[in-house]
Parts: structure tokens; C-alpha cells; sequence
């Protein structure tokens, strides 16, 4: 399987992950999308510095585009596949996820109610 099919599939799995089968409806808060153009931000900052220097290096046969690097065009965005924003994006959204309902699980488990959530033990 390709690079470019498995960075297609990610998104809508991990969103069929938070939508449906978890339940933690991150993408609809305005938080998860602030926080995620953060993140974003420093993806393309990182990639574009390890793909730009030559440290990773993709094939042409597994991406859009050439194996040639490319600041802007050929399928590269600061020099990284654009594929590394939709596989960066279901990794992210996938690690938060289980962050979340692991989280509510454990305070559940615990019998802890909302005031433990908000930073205030009972005691």
C-alpha cells in the first residue's frame, strides 16, 4: 500500500473514530482546531526541515508527485508530501482520541464526578 493511500485513509477513519466509535466529538470544538493549527504550524516546520536537508527522503512510486524535492509544487508542500498533512492529521486526531476517552474511562472507573475533571479533587 502506498504512502498516498494510507495518508487518504487516516482521515476518515480517525474521524469515524471521534464521531462514532468513541464518542469524544473532538472536531466539533473550536479547542481541537485551534490546537490543531498548532500543531499544523510545527508539522510543517519539522517535515520541511528534515525533508528539505535530504534526512528523509520518499519515493516517487509511493507519493503524488516526483522523488524530487520541491519547496512548493510537485506534490510537496515546504518541501514534505502533502500526504504527511492527512497522515499527521488521523495520527494526531487518533492519539488524542484515545487521550480523551481513556481519560473519561478512568475518571469513571474512579467514581470521581465532574468536580475532579475541573482540577478539584474531592476530598
Amino acid at each position: 500500500m502506498s504512502y498516498t493511500a494510507i495518508a487518504v485513509l487516516c482521515v476518515p477513519l480517525a474521524v469515524v473514530l471521534d464521531r462514532w466509535v468513541a464518542r469524544t466529538r473532538l472536531t466539533s470544538s473550536g479547542d481541537w482546531w485551534a490546537a490543531y493549527a498548532i500543531i499544523v504550524f510545527f508539522q510543517l516546520l519539522t517535515n520541511g526541515w528534515l525533508t528539505g536537508r535530504g534526512i528523509v527522503q520518499y519515493s516517487g512510486d509511493a507519493i503524488i508527485g516526483s522523488g524530487d524535492r520541491a519547496f512548493i509544487g510537485d506534490g510537496r508542500l515546504f518541501f514534505a508530501p502533502v500526504e504527511d498533512l492527512g497522515f499527521g492529521f488521523g495520527l494526531v486526531l487518533a492519539s488524542c482520541v484515545a487521550w480523551t476517552w481513556l481519560g473519561g474511562r478512568r475518571t469513571a472507573v474512579a467514581g470521581r464526578g465532574d468536580e475532579y475533571r475541573q482540577g478539584q479533587p474531592r476530598g
